[in-house]
C-alpha cells in the first residue's frame, strides 16, 4: 500500500515558512559582509561569511552573545535592528505555521499510521490480530493481555482506539484507527508478519468480517482466523474456504439454552471449563420441564426456537412481525409485547420467557411485567447494549446473552486452550452418568472454584524435559508427569481431561498411559498445580526423579561409576 511519507508531507506543508526563514538568513548574512566595520584600532574590516553567520545564528535565537569580534558601527547596528525584528517575525510565522501542521487531522493520522507501521514491524513476540474494538474486541484483549499474549487491534471508530490507548491493558496492545476490510490496512497491520498467529474478526458488519477472511486467505492461507458472523449466510460463507473459524453469537447461546434445559449436567461442564478461573461455583439454578414463552422472532429469536422445536420443547412466539420462516398458527401470537399477549401466551403456566428483542426496553418491560404475572418462571434476557450493564445486573435474570460476552467467550476459549473444544465435543457424547462423575472429580480438584485449564504440548519448546525423555525412547507413563515433584507416589490434584495424538483423541487417559513426543494434554485443576506440574516438564532432574525414584547425578564420572557400586 503506497502511504505518502511523513517527512515529505510536513517539508511539503512548511516550504513556505522555510523559504521565508531561509530568505531572512540569507539576506542578513549578506548584509553584514557587505556593510564595512572597524576594528579596534580604527582600520577599516569586512566581516566574513562565516563570522555573519555565526552572528545571525545566535542573533535570531534571541541568546545574544554581543557584538564580534568588534564593536559594530551605527551602520552595523542599524542593520542588526532590522534583522532582529525580520528574524523574529520569521520565527513566529514559521512556528505558528508548524504547530498548525502538527494539530491538523490529516497529519496526525499520518503520525499515527507511521507510527504504528513501524511498532508492527519491530514486533518479535507472536500476537494475534484483532479487526474490530466494540464490547467483544474490548473483552477479549484484556482477557489475552491478562495472558500475556500481545494483539494488534483495529477499528474505524477513532475514540475506540483512544479508548485502548488510554487503558491500562496489560500486553502491551497496539492500535490504529483503519478499516480492516481493506486488503492493504490487513498487509500493514501485520498479517504477514511471520509473528502473527491469526486474524480474529470481531467487526460489527458480516460483510466486512468475510471481506477480512478472504484477504486473509488469500494473503496467507495457513493463517488461523476467527471471525463472528450473525447471518446464517454469511456464517456458511465464511467457513466455506480454508480453516476458518465462524461464531454465530445467537446459535452458540441457542445451543447453550437447549443444553440447561435438556443436558444440565453438560451445561455445567461446558461452563465450568470455559468459566473465569478461580472464580466460586454458585449452585445452578435449573428450569423446570414445560412450556416457554418467546418475545421477539428475529435473528436471535429463530436461532432459540429452532434449538427448541427440535429437543422437543413447546414454544410460544409472541412477535407481531413474524419472519418468512415457518411456523405453526397455534405457536404464533402477532401482537406486540403486552400484559394481553402474554396471557395468550399462557404465561401463567409457562416455565421459562425468554426476551429475544433488540431493544433493551422492550426486553426489560416484558420481563419485569412476566414476574409479577409468574415470580416462579426462569427468565433469560437478551442485552443489547453494553450501557446498560447495571440495570441488567439489577434486575437479576437467570440466563443474560450479551453478544459481546458470548464471542469474547468461545474465541478466549478457542485460542488459550484450543483442546477444550475437542474435548467437550466429545464429553456431548457421554452419558449423564459419566458427566456427573467428572463434574464430582472437578470440584474434588478446584476446592469449589472454577477450574483451570492449560495443555501441555510435548515438543521441545514448551516441555523441554518431558519431550527429552519421549525422544530418547524412555518409557514416561503419564502418572509421573502428573506426580508431586518431591514426593513421586503422591499424585497432584490434577485431571487430564483429553490427549490428543496426531489425530486420534483419548478421552479422560488414565495414569498408565505412555506418553509421546508431539503429544498434547488438556488438564485440569488449580493454578497452583499447574505451577508444581511445571517440574517434570521442564526440569531434567525433577523429571529423572518422578521416573526412576532416584535422584539427578550431575557429574558423568558419577553416572558411570554408581552402577558398578
Amino acid at each position: 500500500m503506497s502511504r505518502p511519507n511523513l517527512y515529505y508531507v510536513l517539508l511539503k506543508r512548511l516550504r513556505v515558512p522555510l523559504i521565508a526563514l531561509i530568505l531572512i538568513y540569507a539576506v542578513s548574512i549578506v548584509g553584514f559582509v557587505l556593510i564595512p566595520g572597524r576594528d579596534n584600532e580604527g582600520n577599516v574590516w569586512m566581516m566574513s561569511y562565516f563570522h555573519a553567520f555565526y552572528f545571525v545564528s545566535y542573533m535570531a535565537s534571541t541568546i545574544g552573545f554581543g557584538e564580534i569580534p568588534y564593536a559594530f558601527t551605527d551602520a552595523q547596528r542599524m542593520w542588526t535592528t532590522v534583522t532582529i525584528y525580520a528574524s523574529v517575525i520569521g520565527w513566529l510565522y514559521s512556528i505558528g505555521a508548524l504547530l498548525s501542521v502538527i494539530q491538523d487531522p490529516a497529519v496526525y493520522r499520518l503520525r499515527r499510521e507511521s507510527k504504528f507501521r513501524n511498532q508492527v514491524k519491530l514486533l518479535r513476540e507472536p500476537f494475534y490480530l484483532v479487526c474490530g474494538y466494540g464490547d467483544t474486541g474490548t473483552r477479549l484483549v484484556q482477557a489475552l493481555g491478562q495472558e500475556g499474549v500481545r494483539t494488534v487491534v483495529l477499528d474505524k471508530d477513532e475514540n475506540r482506539i483512544n479508548e485502548l490507548e488510554m487503558r491500562d491493558t496489560l500486553g502491551r496492545p497496539l492500535g490504529l484507527t483503519a478499516d480492516a476490510s481493506k486488503p492493504a490496512v490487513l498487509e500493514e497491520s501485520g498479517v504477514l508478519n511471520i509473528y502473527c498467529k491469526g486474524v480474529i474478526a470481531l467487526t460489527d458488519s458480516d460483510q466486512a468480517n468475510l471481506l477480512i477472511a478472504l484477504s486473509t486467505e488469500l494473503f496467507k492461507p495457513h493463517l488461523r482466523l476467527i471471525a463472528r458472523a450473525e447471518s446464517p449466510e454469511f456464517v456458511n460463507s465464511i467457513g466455506s474456504f480454508g480453516g476458518n473459524e465462524v461464531i454465530s453469537p445467537f446459535e452458540v447461546f441457542a445451543e447453550r439454552l437447549e443444553m440447561l434445559i435438556t443436558r444440565p449436567s453438560h451445561y455445567l461442564l461446558n461452563e465450568w471449563l470455559t468459566g473465569i478461573p478461580n472464580q466460586l461455583l454458585h449452585d445452578p439454578v435449573l428450569p423446570k420441564t414445560g412450556a416457554w414463552v418467546l418475545i421477539g422472532y428475529g435473528r436471535f429469536g429463530q436461532a432459540v426456537y429452532r434449538r427448541l422445536y427440535a429437543a422437543g420443547i413447546p414454544v410460544q412466539v409472541i412477535d407481531p412481525k413474524v419472519g418468512a420462516e415457518p411456523l405453526s398458527e397455534q405457536n404464533i401470537i402477532g401482537l406486540p409485547a403486552s400484559i394481553r399477549s402474554l396471557r395468550l401466551a399462557n404465561i401463567e403456566s409457562a416455565v421459562g420467557l425468554i426476551a429475544a428483542t433488540s431493544d433493551d426496553a422492550t426486553n426489560l418491560s416484558v420481563l419485569m411485567t412476566a414476574r409479577e404475572l409468574n415470580p416462579k418462571l426462569f427468565m433469560v434476557a437478551r442485552q443489547n447494549q453494553q450501557d446498560n450493564n447495571l440495570i441488567f445486573e439489577r434486575a437479576h435474570f437467570h440466563l443474560t446473552m450479551n453478544r459481546g460476552d458470548v464471542v469474547a467467550h468461545h474465541v478466549f476459549t478457542l485460542l488459550r486452550t484450543p483442546l477444550t473444544r475437542d474435548f467437550l465435543g466429545l464429553a456431548q457424547q457421554q452419558e449423564k452418568t459419566w458427566v456427573d462423575q467428572l463434574l464430582s472429580r472437578i470440584i474434588a480438584v478446584t476446592s469449589d472454584k472454577l477450574p483451570y485449564l492449560w495443555e501441555t504440548k510435548v515438543t521441545p519448546r514448551y516441555s523441554p524435559a518431558l519431550y527429552g525423555a519421549c525422544a530418547a525412547g524412555h518409557s514416561v507413563p503419564l502418572k509421573y508427569v502428573i506426580a508431586h515433584p518431591e514426593q513421586r507416589e503422591q499424585t497432584l490434584p490434577i485431571i487430564p481431561l483429553l490427549l490428543k495424538r496426531v489425530d486420534t483423541f483419548l478421552l479422560v487417559p488414565d495414569g498408565e498411559t505412555l506418553l509421546q513426543a508431539g503429544d498434547r494434554i488438556l488438564m485440569c485443576a488449580t493454578y497452583h498445580a499447574y505451577e508444581q506440574m511445571q517440574w517434570a516438564t521442564q526440569n531434567q532432574k525433577a523429571l529423572h526423579y518422578l521416573l526412576t525414584g532416584e535422584e539427578w547425578v550431575s557429574s558423568r564420572l558419577l553416572r558411570r561409576l554408581l552402577p558398578s557400586n
